[in-house]
């Protein structure tokens, strides 16, 4: 997969922005199209599918539960 995709969840990021999602999602695109920038022929498409990704990429993010090294510390203590 396209290692340019940074992780987007703590404690990796403190919090993603909208504009992280998106770029994720344009590399993902980019990555799956095999096309850096798509014809004028398939731009639409290209530009709907960052869309939709952007958006699932957000959602998902907004709905992870994830365990910080605080709350780890606190828990085995």
């Amino acid at each position: 997969m396209c290692r340019s995709i940074k992780t987007l969840r703590p404690p990796y990021v403190e919090a993603a922005t909208p504009d992280d999602a998106h770029a994720a999602a344009l590399q993902f695109v980019r990555k799956v199209a095999g096309m850096r920038k798509p014809s004028t022929a398939n731009q639409a498409a290209f530009d709907d599918a960052v869309r939709d990704i952007t958006a699932v990429t957000e959602r998902l993010l907004s709905q992870l539960s994830v365990r910080t090294t605080t709350n780890a510390r606190a828990h085995s203590a």
